[in-house]
């Protein structure tokens, strides 16, 4: 398999399907903060909002329902269901609509209003589990809807699926080599199903052995960093493998917070609480470095989380 994606973006012709619209995100320079780190430091996100969906969950979700249809697990007359924070929710709601199935959803009670609006705007059902438990209480609840009716359910279980961090080794990851011209030298990522750190690291690695991948996640078990897991109270997502990372960083919510007010104000971005984070430890990373392109993942944009109130904290 090829590592090097075709050039070639659908914004020139026509298409047939929103699934076309998936990927080939833009590679944003963030000038702006390199002016904290040494003169050799380029720092670089990937716009995961340009997505139809509004975020990166948009590259697994059609892989994981596209691998559904080719082994038959996913049928006509079969409801699409899985545990979300709502990214995810959100992408299978979107193609579930554009390809005819039914959805529904488990995810916390605190998911942000917008989140909540946007999968109803698509006509998934919401099931709203406790937010004391956060996703872990979304994937008990899905697992036990599943194993009473096994026939009617088409269950993805992003956090086990393979096609999952697949999608991210066969396009997010050779989307940086490209855009990068291969000189892509750190990556930063995020852990919640780990998916996107999974397959881009790996797809990285293979380009290029020398490339350093890190991996952040919150702070504390009590973080408001939506769709990021700490690994060590969560239930651990079976494609995760901690020995991927070349080092493991913890951000904590207030961080990931004043750190979204920058790039609305400083580079005129409007990203959401994880794209902060990754932000964050970015800067970590890139502080540490003499030289380097360091390349993050910015996983979605601002809309769902517009009622928030740390946009007019100081």
């Amino acid at each position: 398999m090829s590592l090097t994606p075709s050039p070639s973006t659908v914004t020139d012709r026509a298409v047939s399907s929103v699934l076309e619209l998936i990927g080939h995100t833009p590679l944003i320079r963030l000038s702006q903060f390199e002016r904290e780190c040494c003169p050799g430091v380029e720092i670089y996100a990937k716009g995961e909002w340009h997505n139809p969906g509004g975020s990166v969950k948009d590259r697994a979700a059609s892989r994981m329902i596209a691998e559904g249809e080719r082994t038959g697990r996913l049928r006509p007359g079969l409801t699409i269901t899985d545990a979300t924070s709502g990214n995810t929710g959100i992408a299978y709601a979107m193609l579930g609509a554009a390809k005819g199935y039914k959805v529904k959803l488990f995810l916390p009670e605190n998911a942000s209003p917008e989140r909540k609006l946007i999968l109803r705007a698509f006509g998934a059902e919401l099931v709203l589990t406790s937010p004391l438990e956060g996703t872990d209480g979304a994937i008990r609840a899905v697992r036990k809807l599943v194993a009473e009716h096994p026939d009617e359910y088409f269950y993805p279980d992003q956090y086990s699926n393979d096609a999952n961090w697949r999608a991210h080794f066969e396009t997010t990851g050779p989307e940086i080599i490209e855009q990068t011209g291969g000189r892509v030298t750190h990556f930063v990522a995020g852990l919640g199903t780990s998916g996107t750190f999974m397959g881009t690291s790996r797809a990285l690695r293979q380009f290029n052995p020398n490339v350093k991948v890190i991996s952040f996640q919150p702070d504390s078990p009590f973080h408001g960093l939506e769709g990021l897991k700490h690994m060590e109270t969560a239930i651990v997502p079976p494609i995760y493998d901690a020995t991927m990372a070349d080092a493991d960083l913890r951000v904590s919510t207030e961080d990931a917070h004043r750190c979204v007010r920058r790039l609305a104000r400083e580079a005129g971005l409007m990203v959401g609480i994880s794209a902060g984070a990754a932000l964050a430890a970015t800067l970590q990373v890139a502080r540490t470095l003499e030289r380097g392109v360091v390349v993050t993942v910015f996983p979605d944009g601002a809309e769902k989380y517009l009622t928030e109130a740390f946009w007019t904290a100081e």
